[in-house]
């Protein structure tokens, strides 16, 4: 049967009762898959602020790496309240308003891991570099912070009715393996090392984007096994 899940990622937070607010407004929305990356001590705070919604943390996955905490993606979207942050040394990647995301998740199918970060200071670039896309949450210009718990209900809410469908999304480790493909590639073909790394994140940016299937990552993989052997062919060596 195709399912849209999605799993509510917080990255080292670090009040328990906003951990506690989350709990609720998941479950307000109907969400119960909560994740805590390394997380700050969870006490009677947490369990204050979630009246009703302990259970969701109860039931909370502890990770210690944000590999373990987003395993088995399909997707991995990254929360920011400062777009031009991925702007910087070349870390291009359009940020998507929470309705635009459920835009393109409609009719999808595969596990949404979304992440937020810090509340004194979000993800790091290195943690967005890990995401398919980032959502940025339209606030007024005089008060751009928002709380954490806040920020999860914006988001959940636009994605609360979204219906699923049979487009299967790529497992986020197979698209994994065709970035490391394509930098193979690069390689063969003797591309400019200077350039190298920027042309790489700027594929990544654009195939993140395109909700790839698992059928077009083979696709890709295969015309890149073409391109290899015709590489190794021309020089007169095999690949």
């Amino acid at each position: 049967m195709p399912s849209l899940t999605f799993r509510t990622v917080l990255v080292e937070p670090l009040y328990s009762g906003n951990i506690g607010s989350t709990a609720r407004v998941m479950k307000n929305f109907g969400f119960s898959e909560l994740v805590l990356l390394n997380p700050c001590e969870i006490d009677r705070n947490a369990r204050i602020m979630s009246v009703h919604a302990y259970d969701v943390i109860e039931n909370a996955m502890i990770a210690t790496t944000l590999e373990g905490a987003v395993e088995g993606s399909n997707l991995i979207i990254g929360m920011t309240g400062l777009p031009g942050k991925t702007e910087n040394e070349h870390k291009r990647m359009p940020a998507l308003s929470p309705r635009k995301l459920r835009e393109k998740l409609h009719r999808k199918s595969g596990v949404i891991s979304l992440l937020f970060g810090r509340e004194d200071d979000g993800l790091t670039n290195e943690e967005l570099e890990l995401c398919d896309m980032v959502v940025y949450i339209p606030t007024s210009p005089d008060y751009t912070s928002m709380n954490l718990s806040h920020a999860v209900a914006v988001v959940l809410y636009e994605l609360s009715d979204i219906e699923g469908g049979e487009t299967f999304l790529a497992r986020h480790f197979d698209i994994e393996l065709l970035y490391e493909h394509i930098g193979e590639v690069l390689a063969d073909i003797d591309y400019k090392e200077h350039k190298e790394n920027k042309t790489k994140m700027m594929v990544q940016r654009i195939l993140g984007r395109a909700e790839l299937t698992t059928r077009e990552v083979y696709t890709l993989r295969g015309i890149l096994r073409r391109i290899q052997m015709k590489v190794g062919k021309a020089s007169g060596s095999p690949h």
